[in-house]
């Protein structure tokens, strides 16, 4: 059934080379093509792509969101799945990912964790802090578009290709999964969710930093709210 649709998985990256090969071998099963959009790394990320087997491009240095429109842009596929390069996601589990894509019943699936769990959640405050912010985001997005999803910022996700390039992303940065749900709930299109587990990271250093980008997220959330 999949191979009704062409697969391209996009790995956005920087300084994953802990791990970037291992990501990249797991993920040939499920893809017809490996994209890693690599923001410049220092540690040899890229070329460790490449030997396993990636096609890589190097981003504009302007964040993961322009990392991702880059990724949308050069795909040569039907389905485009987005997964981080850490080690949290499992490509195991993209066939659940996009099988409500190939069977019709959706335009964008977002991996939720709070179906699937998350190893992430330690009770600390800097988890508790990430997961409020992101509850209070999804609540709005559920209210202003009367849809119940609970995980709208999680980066593993699946879109049709078509529907990616007609959503005009502008976010630049972390927000751009944030601000790909709510393009597609405001121009129409249908977002699932399906259950997936996320794991600890098992390299490298987050390049989130949860008080600094805070605002990304709010300023974002007001303009999605106000249609802009």
């Amino acid at each position: 059934m999949m191979r009704q649709f062409t697969i391209t998985v996009v790995i956005p990256t920087k300084n994953e080379a802990g791990g970037i090969a291992e990501i990249v071998r797991a993920v040939k099963p499920y893809a017809d093509e490996m994209l890693v959009i690599d923001g410049h790394s220092t540690d040899g990320t890229a070329d460790l792509a490449r030997q396993a087997g990636a096609r890589v491009v190097l981003d504009n240095g302007r964040g993961k969101g322009a990392g991702i429109k880059l990724g949308i842009a050069e795909a040569r596929s039907d389905i485009l799945v987005f997964m981080d390069a850490d080690g949290s996601h499992d490509p195991a589990c993209i066939p659940s990912l996009v099988a409500p894509l190939l069977g019709g019943q959706a335009d964008l699936v977002v991996g939720s964790r709070h179906h699937g769990g998350s190893d992430e959640w330690r009770g600390d405050l800097d988890n508790f802090l990430r997961a409020m912010g992101g509850g209070i985001i999804t609540i709005a997005i559920n209210y202003r578009w009367n849809v119940r999803i609970t995980d709208a910022l999680n980066g593993f996700r699946a879109i049709k290709r078509s529907v990616a390039t007609a959503l005009d992303l502008t976010a630049n940065d972390f927000d751009i999964e944030q601000q790909m749900v709510t393009r597609c709930l405001r121009k129409g299109y249908r977002v699932a969710e399906v259950a997936s587990h996320e794991s600890v990271r098992k390299w490298g250093r987050s390049k989130l930093p949860t008080y600094r980008k805070s605002y990304l997220f709010l300023g974002r959330l007001f303009l999605d709210l106000i249609g802009l």
